[in-house]
């Protein structure tokens, strides 16, 4: 009888737990935002000076280190004589260069060098101690590594905007209509995309780009753009693979719309644009337009 009674008020329980269970009204999931790391790392390309006054031009156990990383100790060119104080915050910075100088697409070297410099994200650095002409920094956030000559700016605070869901992404989007550009090069001189990659695009503040804008990436088939050989026609022919029964061209098919991503950085002819949602790989010289 005790059993019986037991086996019931379970049941009750159990019962009573899923009812209120099913009640419960589920939480709103938060809002994606890029992650500082993200964001602060990403570089950018501007066709104005950096101010490259402050610089690093040393650090401990200069005789052996070649580079310095978060926790690292370095010297940098100011001190009290120039206003710098305890607790000042510089963003490191230099400028970069591909290594390899192969162009992907034919208008890349053309395209990047209107948008101007690419400059890399090295990290961050507080000044620790100051002294007459020279001040101790200490690495307090590295995207890589720091070297001699690296350009100090002062520290100022990226947005990191949310993004959207990607559920709602639409492959066969129209037109928008707005400014459209290249996805020219990408961080590290990188040529293929993914999720969370950041590349450079020729958009900017003088067409109207802000930060938090989105961009929409496409491309066409049958582009010959890339410089590696292909196959002319591909589109519509494939020789031992079948053929359409007229020619097309790249204009006369739908375009292929593989993802999007949300602007972090801007300067007046180029974008910093992380990809939020990609279907496939992205490559330089992929096209994008505003949203």
């Amino acid at each position: 009888m005790r059993a019986r009674i037991a086996v019931l008020s379970l049941s009750v329980s159990l019962g009573a737990a899923v009812s209120s269970a099913q009640n419960v009204t589920p939480a709103t999931p938060a809002i994606p935002q890029i992650d500082f790391s993200t964001v602060n790392c990403s570089g950018f390309v501007t066709d104005q000076k950096v101010p490259d006054e402050i610089r690093l031009v040393s650090g401990e156990q200069s005789n052996y280190k070649i580079t310095f990383a978060r926790g690292d100790y370095v010297h940098i060119n100011r001190g009290q004589d120039k206003g710098v104080r305890v607790g000042d915050r510089f963003s490191v910075v230099r400028p970069d260069k591909d290594p390899t100088d192969v162009p992907w697409f034919k208008w890349q070297e053309k395209l990047l060098k209107a948008m101007g410099t690419p400059y890399l994200d090295a990290g961050q650095v507080r000044v620790v101690d100051v002294q007459p002409k020279v001040s101790v920094a200490q690495v307090i956030f590295s995207c890589g590594y720091m070297q001699r000559g690296d350009i100090l700016q002062p520290y100022q605070d990226r947005p990191a905007p949310p993004y959207k869901d990607p559920a709602a992404f639409d492959r066969f989007a129209p037109v928008s209509g707005k400014p459209v550009a290249m996805v020219v090069v990408g961080k590290d001189y990188g040529q293929i995309y993914g999720k969370l990659s950041p590349v450079y695009v020729n958009l900017g503040t003088n067409q109207g780009v802000k930060v938090g804008d989105y961009f929409r990436i496409f491309r066409y088939q049958g582009s010959l753009a890339e410089t590696v050989p292909q196959n002319k026609g591909y589109q519509y022919s494939m020789y031992g693979f079948g053929s359409a029964p007229t020619r097309y061209e790249w204009n006369d098919l739908p375009r292929e719309i593989l993802g999007e991503g949300i602007v972090i950085n801007v300067s007046r002819n180029s974008s910093t644009m992380v990809i939020t949602f990609s279907s496939i790989e992205v490559y330089a010289g992929d096209y994008i337009e505003i949203e």
